[in-house]
């Protein structure tokens, strides 16, 4: 029935600063902007190697996400990286410090996190 997953939307408070952060930090390739008058809104489809993945909305005032401790709804967001040392590396070259290393108990893979600007926890996992 279900063929993949199509897209992720994620509500940012700044626009500027969230896509700053999934263009120039993480790397995503815009598809399309659009900016929506009548909601005073900006729609943003980004692409990880081409293939279509985030929306990234900015509405006025949206309510802040409660995080910690975690509530009920989209926990985090998870990119499948090859190594995680590069990542960590680049990350910090943007003063983004990444949580320690850990090792997921199930399947032996390494995997960190960090946060968007909006405190969404990002994984980073190694395939």
């Amino acid at each position: 029935m279900l063929n993949k997953v199509h897209h992720i939307a994620i509500i940012c408070s700044d626009y500027d600063l969230s896509k700053k952060f999934y263009v120039e930090i993480l790397g995503l390739q815009i598809i399309r902007e659009v900016y929506r008058e009548e909601r005073q809104s900006y729609k943003l489809d980004l692409a990880i190697k081409g293939n279509y993945v985030v929306e990234l909305f900015s509405f006025p005032n949206p309510p802040k996400r409660v995080s910690q401790p975690e509530a009920t709804g989209l926990r985090h967001l998870a990119f499948e990286v090859d190594k995680l040392e590069t990542v960590i590396d680049h990350l910090a070259l943007h003063n983004i410090i990444a949580e320690p290393i850990r090792i997921d108990e199930y399947t032996g893979r390494r995997f960190t996190f960090i946060s968007d600007p909006d405190k969404l926890p990002i994984e980073f996992y190694e395939s």
